[in-house]
């Protein structure tokens, strides 16, 4: 199940990007997973849920997964076209394609932080 390296390399890129204290007030992940990317997204959610579980200072982190559909070009109408049943023909002019613009991703769209406790002003 390569999903529990891939959520394990999530957080090692949160971690490069941002602070410590920065990723205490983590509170979720947005993730969009194309078609084709060889992501199946409940695996994916339980590997989350794996890794969370394991490392303490993530538990209360939410996973969320939007599914991209596979988007095809078409050269000869100039049209984009979603593929549905893995079809990959032009639906407006019925043209195999081959040209994928969307459906392959895999990627950390946002994260999501709480607001920072205020702590007490020292007298």
């Amino acid at each position: 199940m390569h999903e529990i390296s891939l959520v394990r390399n999530i957080f090692n890129t949160l971690e490069a990007e941002f602070s410590s204290e920065e990723l205490a007030t983590l509170t979720a992940i947005d993730l969009k997973v194309g078609l084709l990317s060889n992501v199946e997204p409940i695996l994916m959610q339980n590997a989350f849920e794996a890794v969370t579980t394991a490392e303490q200072r993530f538990q209360s982190v939410k996973l969320n997964v939007e599914v991209i559909p596979i988007e095809i070009y078409c050269k000869t109408c100039d049209a984009y076209s979603a593929i549905k049943n893995y079809k990959f023909v032009c639906s407006i002019c019925g043209q195999p394609s081959n040209n994928i613009v969307k459906g392959t991703e895999l990627l950390i769209h946002r994260v999501h932080f709480g607001a920072e406790e205020q702590l007490p002003a020292s007298s």
